[in-house]
């Protein structure tokens, strides 16, 4: 039967009146909301650890969310099985360490997930290294959680795969994070600080693929409590691992670098923002093959960005579009002072460069020079604008199209060993050295 206007008329008006008296479609009833129980937890003095231990054991078992009610609950540690997904509130619900190994621990499991908790060592002694441990976990879901006060590490993964995202990280002796061995994890929008290591430190056992994101963290106050030539004092350090992507992330006052990368193949820091560092602030080196240093902000470091210290393997670096600013020297060596320094097989291209008390540029190190392309670039008020090695065994480096202004010795010098040599190339050409390229350059 043919439906005439009339009729449709008054279909549509009927269906108007439903929605306005509170019917709505089957399809928009979908997100139901998920039950939770606390399993009979509520905060109570003294220790808890059997009753929670129950509870997540329950809530395991039951598909059913365990709810931490807001409150301090005395704790040891707890192991979490597949399936256990644990909510609190959000710097309410407080899991106050011990002792007895760590916290939280998981091993071989799945689909976890903790949100809105807050782990507290109170920088009691850890047996187990951390107060949070996970080895051969699929799917961790960390979200919303507090790791405060750890005498050692805060958080220790190994193998393992998921999100530790928009928690603080903070008060911790050692690493705030430390991943070996990733499985496919993304670390996004936390704020880690106060740490005695590291604040991220990403690595695997074996030089591989890892391909990690460390994405948009806000990170501070890093220090090298137990000293070293480097390992220790960074925001974030990726040792061995390789594909790591390190982008948008806020970092100021470390003791070493910001971002450092060894043997880290196809490793990309990419809009990083990096104050006040004691060392080189974005550092690759060693057996890497490829690296990415792109639209990143230094502003008051010991070094802007250093590709160098390559083993036979070290190779292809692009460094492009960073603007780096107030270098000065290490106090304890008066070493450094560089905006940027390379030595093989790099692409160094439109950087900004200002206030460097050594060189804007330094390009190889003795016979470490191959395959090297300086274009474009801006150097202002550098004591030489530009280095390059002139040793016997340096090879090819093409320098041309850079701006260098106020340079106090030279706008581009040759340099054998660590000692500037002969006049200024930008003006007398380098007919000199078979293995440069140098011409089109604007110094003044």
């Amino acid at each position: 039967m043919a439906v005439g206007r009339r009729e449709l008329m008054l279909g549509t008006l009927g269906m108007g009146l439903a929605l306005a008296a509170g019917f709505r479609p089957v399809r928009a009833q979908r997100n139901i909301a998920q039950p939770f129980s606390t399993y009979g937890v509520v905060p109570r003095a003294g220790d808890q650890t059997a009753a929670l231990q129950d509870a997540a054991d329950q809530a395991a078992e039951s598909g059913t969310p365990f709810f931490l009610p807001p409150g301090n609950y005395m704790s040891g540690k707890l192991e979490l099985k597949s399936g256990t997904q644990i909510q609190g509130v959000p710097g309410k619900s407080v899991l106050c360490y011990t002792g007895g190994g760590a916290l939280i621990s998981i091993e071989n499991a799945s689909d976890i997930r903790l949100t809105g908790l807050t782990l507290e060592g109170e920088a009691k002694p850890i047996d187990s290294g951390a107060l949070l441990i996970a080895e051969s976990v699929k799917g961790l879901t960390l979200s919303d959680c507090r790791v405060i006060g750890s005498a050692e590490h805060g958080i220790v993964l190994h193998e393992v795969s998921g999100r530790i995202t928009d928690c603080e990280i903070g008060l911790i002796g050692e690493s705030g994070l430390f991943s070996q061995d990733a499985a496919g994890l993304e670390i996004a929008h936390n704020h880690v600080h106060d740490c005695g290591a590291n604040g991220i430190l990403v690595c695997r056992s074996e030089a591989g693929e890892d391909a990690t994101m460390v994405i948009s963290n806000r990170i501070e106050r890093i220090t090298a409590k137990s000293g070293g030539s480097g390992e220790n004092g960074n925001a974030i350090n990726v040792l061995r691992a390789g594909s790591v992507l390190i982008n948008g992330n806020r970092i100021a006052d470390c003791s070493s670098s910001a971002i450092r990368a060894s043997s880290a193949s196809n490793c990309q820091m990419i809009g990083n923002s990096c104050m006040r560092l004691g060392d080189v602030a974005l550092f690759t080196e060693l057996s890497f093959e490829g690296a990415v240093i792109a639209n990143n902000i230094v502003d008051k470091a010991a070094g802007g960005i250093s590709v160098t210290n390559l083993t036979e393997s070290g190779k292809l670096a692009v460094v492009q579009g960073n603007l780096i600013r107030n270098i000065f020297f290490r106090k304890d060596t008066d070493s450094r002072g560089i905006g940027i320094a390379v030595q093989v097989d790099s692409v160094v291209s439109g950087n900004v460069i200002e206030t460097s008390p050594g060189y804007g540029i330094m390009i190889g190190c003795g016979g470490d020079l191959r395959d090297v392309s300086i274009t474009d670039n801006l150097i202002r008020d550098a004591y030489i604008g530009i280095g390059v090695s002139t040793d016997s065994f340096a090879r090819t480096a093409l320098i041309t199209r850079n701006t260098i202004s106020g340079a106090k010795d030279g706008a581009i010098r040759a340099v054998n060993g660590s000692t500037p040599v002969g006049s200024d190339l930008a003006m007398a050409g380098a007919a000199a050295y078979a293995n440069l390229a140098i011409y089109s350059n604007a110094a003044c």
